[in-house]
């Protein structure tokens, strides 16, 4: 694990441009219209340079959902009361919730990890990397420490590093997905977002889980006044997580640094999830090749949170339920990115003359 955050950052690299060059020129020439497979074609040639081969295959997913409890439910932002956080974290560890279900469906490995869950969790299906007993109430107060941001970012990174290369079991992990758990975490991830994008409440906030004319209205006014309370400086991320974020966040953030240090493709959920790599992404910018979208979150922030990396999301699906959901869906299109580029017969192999195909390759020959 790395020792600090600077540290962790600077092993970040950059993608392996040859190798995604070298991959777009064997789409070139597998047996198919230029460009027909779309975004399959792209998300096999941003493998190459993850990994720095052409060819690659993802059969060791697993999702990892970090899980803390917030100050702010104090304040009626959330329908459901802060007992549930604990009560999920447990079923989430035990397949009993949707995105674990989908996990084990699909057959991926889950790692539920508590950073901040207000209460003591004895289940040892859950691991165990509590800061504190929840952070504290960002309408009154800074959520945590900038050192307990630190700490939660490095055993984000820290948890999917040892997990990528797990001995003990053999497992290992190619491909993280990465969620969360944390009644009120659509306020502070909504917080953390209208500060980095220099944007008011109303334009970043959904209604989270459900709620309220009057809840909602509470909500945008809970953000406001945490933002005019802490005074974050949007420039400096540590600073922004710290009064206005929280343990899972932070630590989500830290999960994507470390799955590109360690060159791995990330995953990333819903809103709470795409905020955390915004985090991440500003903080180290070569980060973002390294990520991959799942489902368009129902959330009203999220298009703008995406927009803010450049990236959109491959799944329309009205989901909006967290937990790292989107995640095993999505790493069924990874799969077939791989079984395209990698088991595709080229224009040679299949006993075709490609030559029919030089003007449309010179030009756009598919756009109306």
């Amino acid at each position: 694990m790395v020792q600090t955050l600077k540290e962790l950052i600077s092993s970040i690299k950059p993608l392996d441009s040859a190798a995604m060059e070298e991959a777009a020129k064997y789409q070139a020439r597998l047996a198919k219209p230029p460009g027909s497979l779309g975004k399959l074609e792209a998300l096999s040639i941003q493998l190459a340079g993850i990994t720095g081969r052409v060819h690659n295959e993802l059969p060791r997913k697993h999702l990892v959902v970090f899980a803390s409890d917030n100050g702010v439910v104090a304040e009626g932002v959330s329908s459901a009361p802060q007992s549930v956080t604990l009560q999920q974290t447990v079923n989430l560890a035990h397949a009993r919730t949707g995105a674990s279900v989908l996990a084990k469906h699909f057959g991926a490995r889950l790692t539920v990890c508590d950073v901040g869950v207000n209460a003591d969790i004895k289940d040892t299906n859950v691991l165990n990397r509590k800061i504190s007993y929840g952070t504290k109430n960002i309408r009154k107060m800074p959520a945590m420490t900038r050192e307990q941001a630190e700490e939660a970012i490095l055993i984000g990174a820290g948890t999917v590093m040892d997990l990528a290369f797990e001995m003990e079991t053999g497992h290992g992990a190619d491909v993280f997905g990465i969620g969360e758990m944390g009644i009120g975490n659509t306020t502070t991830s909504s917080a953390v977002l209208a500060v980095l994008l220099d944007a008011d409440a109303e334009e970043v906030t959904g209604r989270g889980g459900g709620i309220t004319d009057e809840a909602f209205r509470v909500k945008k006014e809970v953000i406001r006044d945490a933002i005019r309370v802490n005074c974050p400086d949007r420039e400096d991320v540590i600073d922004v997580l710290s009064k206005v974020g929280g343990y899972d966040i932070a630590a989500m953030c830290g999960a994507f640094l470390g799955a590109a240090a360690i060159r791995r493709p990330a995953v990333i959920d819903g809103f709470i999830s795409a905020v955390a790599a915004l985090c991440a992404v500003r903080l180290c910018p070569d980060v973002r090749g390294y990520l991959i979208p799942s489902h368009a979150s129902f959330e009203k922030g999220y298009p703008l949170a995406m927009r803010a990396m450049n990236l959109e999301p491959f799944l329309l699906l009205d989901m909006r339920l967290g937990e790292g959901s989107g995640c095993p869906i999505a790493f069924q299109i990874l799969d077939a990115a791989c079984a395209v580029i990698n088991k595709m017969a080229t224009f040679d192999e299949a006993g075709i003359n490609d030559e029919y195909l030089e003007e449309i390759r010179r030009g756009d020959k598919f756009t109306p």
